[in-house]
């Protein structure tokens, strides 16, 4: 075998497994079925940069629009609240989870069920450079952790 033909096949096999050593990882991608008539889901994950980074934007060819959300409580009241930007330190586990960060899939063109995977192109900014990183979330009902699977990404 070609050394070309070796070293495409390990990094083939890193993309598949999440162990590209990108400027992100994200794992337990999911995000929640949608019921009839709803036009907004939220997509969740865990994301670790490898260096310090900023995620600026989401894109996802199921939705219109997608925001970055953060939710905390105000008094009595749970309140959701859009943000430009999430800041990524690196080497720190930033949780994307219900009731904290999340994306937030608006005007969707089509109703999720259970089981569909959802691609999410996340645009994230580092010193040196922009970059995209392809994220599939699976559509379930619970958490990955609850669930049993982990879902990795890989740019």
């Amino acid at each position: 075998m070609k050394p070309q033909s070796i070293l495409f096949a390990v990094l083939s096999f890193g993309l598949l497994h999440g162990a590209w050593a990108g400027p992100l990882v994200a794992s337990k991608a999911w995000v929640r079925p949608t019921m009839p008539g709803q036009t907004v889901a939220a997509a969740y994950m865990d994301l670790t940069a490898q260096e310090p980074a900023t995620l600026v934007a989401v894109h996802s060819p199921v939705s219109s629009k997608v925001e970055i959300h953060f939710m905390q409580m105000d008094g009595d009241v749970m309140r959701m609240r859009a943000l430009k930007q999430l800041d990524l330190p690196k080497n720190t586990p930033v949780s994307l989870s219900p009731g904290g960060y999340h994306l937030m899939l608006t005007r969707l063109k089509k109703p999720i069920q259970a089981g569909d995977v959802v691609p999410l192109t996340l645009v994230i900014k580092t010193k040196q450079r922009r970059e995209r990183v392809t994220v599939n979330a699976t559509a379930q009902a619970s958490t990955p952790d609850e669930a049993g699977s982990h879902e990795h990404s890989h740019h």
